[in-house]
C-alpha cells in the first residue's frame, strides 16, 4: 500500500475481504509499518478488497476468484490517492467534564485544571472528591489514611515510605487525571482500608518527535520540566525529567501541656519559628514494543528524589510546676531536620491479547528506595552539650512478579484469575551522638544505644472473580482474594533479639459489586469488600526522633494488621445540566493502626534535659476498633459550553475505642467531620481560561483528642497561543497572606496538650509551557497492563497510581504533637 503522490508506504491502512455474494466482510487485516498485509486460509469463493484509510479516498479491488483454501493471489501495490473536500467554517464548542464517573471508579481530570499548573500533586489531590488533604500532604479518603496509591498503575517504595513526599515528586503539569476507587475487586490487593487513588499521568499516543519544556517560578518555588517522546511504527520512547525547588516556606507553632502524676503536675510551654526548604526531581525513560498485533512489551525505569530540610529556630522550653507555679527547667535549641530520599522503580510488562476481553499478562517490578532521615540539635542553653544528633539511614526494598488471565464464558460473563508474590525487606539503622561544648569531641550516646531494625515481609496471592451483566443492565461483580503473609523480623542487636512474637498470617477477602443502570442515565451501586492493612515502615521504624525532647515519636515493630469490612450505596443522575452523586457508606476497622500519647520519664542527669521530668510519648498500637458512617454530595455543571462550576460535601461520623481495661490509658472519642469543596473555571474567547477553587476541611477526630480545621483557594488564568502549542499564566493561592492557623487538642488522664501551628504560605506562580516537535496520527495503543502493591500503611502521608487501575490506602500519622515532625518518621 503506497501514497499515490509520494510512492512512500502507507502504514496501518485498513484491508476488508468482502463476500460479494452477501456484501459484507469475512476478513481483514491492517497494514505493517512498509504498507504490506496479508490474509490467510481464505475459503473458496468470489470476494472484493476494500482498501480504507484515514485521509485518503477509498479503494476497491475486484472481484478476486479463490478456487481453493490456501491459494495465494498478489495484489501487487495498491495506490492511495488523497481525499480533499472543501468545508465551511465548523466551529466546536465544550469542555471536557472536570469529573467523570465510570462503572468502577471516580475520575477527576486534572488535565482540565489550570491553576495546578507549576505545582504538584499535593495540589490536584485537594480539588478530588471524597478526598481530604492537609496542610503537611498528607492524603485521607472518607476520613482514613489507610489509602493505597498507584502511579500508572504501579507502586512505588516512596509511596510506601511517605506519600506526601510522594506527591511532591510529581508535577501537576504531568497528571492526566486521578482515580478514586473505594470498592476495589478481588482483583486488586486486598491492602488499603478506604480504598485505592490511582494517578494516571499524560501518555504521549502521536506518532513522530515531540519535546515539551515547562517553566515556572514564584515567590515560594520554582519549576523546570523536559519531557521528549519518539515514536515510529512499532516501537516508542519517553525521556522526561522535571526538578523543582521549594523555599520561603515560614511558619510558627506554640505548644501547651500539662502532664500529671504522683510527683506533682507539670507544665509545659514551648514555641519556635518555622522554615522549610527543599529540591524535588523525577526522571524517567519508558519504552513500549508491539511484538506482533496482539502481544506487545513495556519497559520502564523511574529515579525519584527528594531533598526536604525543615530547620525550627529558638525552639523554647520552660517547664513549671504547678503545686507552686516555679520554674523548673528553660531550655532553647535550633533544630534542623534533612529528609533525603532517593527512589529508582523499573519494570517490565509482557501482554497477549487472545481475543477481545481475553487476555494474559505477566508483569515483573522491582522498587527500592533509600532514605536518610537525620537531626541536628544545636543546644543554646546547655554549658557541657553543644549539639545532639541522630542519623538513622533506612531503605524499602520490594521485588514483585504477577500473572493476571481474563477471558469471557459468554457475551456477557467474564472470568479474572491470576497469582501474585511480593518480596519485601525493610531495614533501618539508627545512631545517637552528643557533642562536648569544651572541646568539640563527638561521643556517642550510651543512653541510647544504636540498633538496626531487619523486617522481611513475603506476601503470596491468588484471586477470582467473576463479573455476569444482564439485557436490562444490571451487573454483578463477586470475587475472593486469598493472601498469606510471611514475616521475618530481628534487630542486629542481641539485647533487642528476635521479635518472636510477629506471628504469620493468612487472609481471605471476600468483595461483591452490584450496580443497576437505566435510561436517563441514573445509576445506582451497592458494594461490600473487607480489606487488609498491614503497617509500613513510618509505624514499624524503632528509631526514636527526639528533636524535641520533650515530645519524641517512636515506632512499633510489633504491630499486627488491621482488617477492615466497608459497605457502600451510591446513586448518580444527570438533571438538565447538573450531574449529580451522592452515596452513603459504612466502614467497621479491627485492630486499627493508631496513634497514641503516652508519658515518660526523661533520665536524672541527662545533659540535655538535667532535671527530672515527664515528656509525651507518640508511639503505634493496634486500637480495639475504629467505625466511621459518612454521606458523600457532590455536583458538577456546564453552562453555555464555557463556563463549569462543581462542588462537594463529605460528611461522615467517627466512633474510636481502644479497649484497654486499664483506666489510665483507657481512651475512646467520636464526633462529626466536615470537609467541602467549590471549584469554577470559564473559557473565554482567544484562548484565554481563568480558574478558581477553595476548599476547607474540619476538625479530624482522633483517638485522644482532635486535629483542627484549615481552609486553602487558589486563583489562575491562562493564555494559550501558536495552535495551542504553547501557554503562559499566572496563579495565586492563599494570596490574601492571612495566615492558616490549626488547633490541635490531645486529652486523657495522665495528660493535657494544645498545640496552634501557623503557616504563612501566600504564594503566586508564573508558568511558560511550550512543546515543538513533529507530530502526525498514530493508531490507537493496546491497553497497557501494570502492577499494583495495595498493601502497606505509610505514616506521615496519605497514599497513588495511574491508568484505570486502583490504588490503595495509606494510614497518614497525626501531626506531631509539637515542633519535633520529621517528615513521615514515626
Amino acid at each position: 500500500m503506497v501514497d499515490a503522490a509520494t510512492k512512500k508506504p502507507v502504514p496501518f491502512a485498513t484491508v476488508a475481504l468482502i463476500n460479494t455474494a452477501t456484501g459484507k466482510p469475512v476478513d481483514g487485516a491492517s497494514c505493517d509499518d512498509n504498507g504490506k498485509f496479508t490474509i490467510s486460509q481464505v475459503g473458496a469463493g468470489t470476494y472484493q478488497l476494500q482498501v480504507s484509510f484515514l485521509g485518503y479516498k477509498t479503494v476497491t479491488n475486484g472481484p478476486l476468484t479463490v478456487t481453493e483454501r490456501g491459494g495465494t493471489l498478489n495484489q501487487g501495490t495498491i495506490a492511495l490517492g488523497a481525499t480533499t473536500q472543501q468545508l465551511g467554517e465548523v466551529v466546536v464548542q465544550g469542555q471536557k467534564q472536570l469529573i467523570e464517573e465510570k462503572v468502577d471508579r471516580l475520575v477527576y481530570n486534572a488535565d482540565q485544571d489550570v491553576t495546578a499548573k507549576g505545582g504538584d500533586a499535593t495540589d490536584i489531590m485537594r480539588k478530588v472528591p471524597l478526598l481530604a488533604v492537609d496542610l503537611d500532604g498528607n492524603v485521607t479518603l472518607r476520613g482514613s489514611s489507610n489509602v493505597t496509591v498507584l502511579i500508572n498503575n504501579k507502586p512505588s517504595t516512596i509511596v510506601a515510605s511517605s506519600v506526601a513526599d510522594a506527591l511532591k515528586q510529581i508535577p501537576a503539569d504531568l497528571i492526566q487525571t486521578v482515580e478514586v476507587i473505594t470498592s476495589p475487586s478481588a482483583k486488586y490487593d486486598a491492602e488499603g482500608s478506604a480504598g485505592i487513588i490511582n494517578i494516571v499521568t499524560k501518555k504521549n499516543t502521536l506518532a513522530g518527535k515531540t519535546l515539551n519544556v515547562d517553566i515556572g517560578g514564584g515567590n515560594r518555588g520554582a519549576s523546570l520540566n523536559l519531557n521528549g517522546n519518539y515514536r515510529k511504527g512499532k516501537m516508542g520512547f519517553n525521556l522526561g525529567g522535571f526538578g523543582r525547588s521549594q523555599y520561603n516556606v515560614h511558619g510558627s507553632f506554640n505548644n501547651n501541656q500539662t502532664i500529671r502524676s504522683e510527683n506533682g503536675d507539670l507544665n509545659t510551654i514551648q514555641s519556635a519559628d518555622t522554615r522549610n526548604r527543599g529540591l524535588f526531581g523525577n526522571y524517567q525513560l519508558g519504552w513500549d514494543y508491539d511484538i506482533t498485533e496482539k502481544s506487545s512489551l513495556t519497559a520502564n525505569i523511574r529515579y525519584g528524589v527528594r531533598n526536604n530540610i525543615t530547620n525550627q529556630d529558638n525552639l523554647l522550653t520552660e517547664t513549671y510546676s504547678l503545686t507552686d507555679y516555679a520554674l523548673l527547667s528553660s531550655n532553647a535549641r535550633n533544630v534542623e531536620t534533612k529528609d533525603l530520599s532517593g527512589t529508582v522503580d523499573a519494570n517490565l510488562t509482557y501482554t497477549h491479547t487472545y481475543a477481545p476481553q481475553k487476555e494474559l499478562s505477566i508483569l515483573g517490578l522491582y522498587s527500592r528506595n533509600n532514605r536518610t532521615n537525620d537531626f541536628v540539635a544545636d543546644l543554646l542553653t546547655n554549658d557541657d552539650i553543644s549539639q545532639q544528633r541522630n542519623n538513622n539511614e533506612s531503605y524499602n526494598q520490594e521485588s514483585t512478579i504477577q500473572v493476571d488471565y481474563s477471558t469471557p464464558l459468554q457475551k456477557n460473563q467474564l472470568l479474572e484469575f491470576g497469582g501474585k508474590g511480593i518480596f519485601r525487606q525493610v531495614n533501618s539503622h539508627y545512631t545517637y551522638y552528643l557533642t562536648e561544648r569544651a572541646t568539640g569531641a563527638e561521643q556517642v550516646d550510651v543512653n541510647r544505644p544504636n540498633n538496626t531494625l531487619n523486617y522481611n515481609q513475603n506476601i503470596t496471592a491468588s484471586y477470582l472473580s467473576y463479573t455476569y451483566t444482564t439485557q436490562n443492565k444490571y451487573t454483578l461483580k463477586a470475587g475472593a482474594r486469598y493472601e498469606y503473609t510471611f514475616i521475618d523480623a530481628h534487630f542486629s542487636n542481641n539485647s533487642e533479639g528476635q521479635l518472636s512474637s510477629i506471628p504469620n498470617y493468612g487472609k481471605l477477602i471476600p468483595s461483591l459489586n452490584l450496580s443497576k443502570s437505566f435510561e436517563k442515565g441514573q445509576t445506582i451501586k451497592l458494594a461490600y469488600n473487607r480489606r487488609i492493612q498491614r503497617p509500613g515502615i513510618q509505624f514499624l521504624n524503632p528509631n526514636t526522633n527526639s528533636s524535641n525532647p520533650t515530645n519524641i515519636t517512636v515506632g512499633n515493630p510489633y504491630l499486627a494488621p488491621e482488617l477492615t469490612d466497608n459497605l457502600e450505596l451510591g446513586f448518580s443522575t444527570q438533571l438538565k445540566a447538573f450531574y449529580i452523586n451522592a452515596s452513603v457508606f459504612g466502614r467497621r476497622s479491627n485492630n486499627s493502626i493508631t496513634s497514641v500519647r503516652d508519658t515518660f520519664s526523661l533520665r536524672t542527669g541527662d545533659p540535655v534535659n538535667p532535671v527530672l521530668q515527664q515528656g509525651i510519648r507518640t508511639s503505634y498500637q493496634n486500637i480495639g476498633r475504629e467505625d466511621n458512617y459518612g454521606i458523600n454530595l457532590f455536583t458538577n455543571a456546564t453552562f453555555f459550553s464555557k463556563w463549569q462550576i462543581g462542588g462537594g460535601i463529605d460528611l461522615y461520623y467517627a466512633d474510636l475505642t481502644n479497649n484497654v481495661a486499664d483506666p489510665i490509658y483507657r481512651a475512646s472519642n467520636s464526633g462529626w467531620v466536615i470537609s467541602g469543596r467549590l471549584n469554577s473555571s470559564l473559557t473565554l474567547p482567544n484562548d484565554w481560561t481563568i480558574q478558581a477553587f477553595g476548599g476547607a476541611r474540619g476538625r479530624q477526630i482522633q483517638l485522644q483528642g482532635y486535629q483542627g480545621t484549615f481552609a486553602f483557594y487558589n486563583l489562575g488564568i491562562r493564555k494559550q497561543f501558536n495552535d495551542k502549542r504553547g501557554s503562559f499564566g499566572i496563579s495565586g493561592e492563599n494570596f490574601a497572606n492571612f495566615p492558616f492557623v490549626v488547633r490541635s487538642e490531645l486529652t486523657s488522664p495522665i495528660l493535657t496538650q494544645s498545640t496552634k501551628t501557623s503557616f504563612y504560605n501566600a504564594g503566586v506562580r508564573f508558568n511558560f509551557s511550550y512543546r515543538i516537535g513533529k507530530i502526525g496520527v498514530e493508531q490507537p495503543r493496546k491497553r497497557r497492563r501494570s502492577i499494583e502493591n495495595d498493601d502497606i500503611k505509610g505514616g506521615d502521608n496519605g497514599g497513588g497510581d495511574v491508568g484505570g487501575q486502583p490504588a490503595a490506602p495509606q494510614q497518614a500519622a497525626p501531626a506531631a504533637p509539637s515542633g519535633g515532625r520529621r517528615g513521615a518518621r514515626p
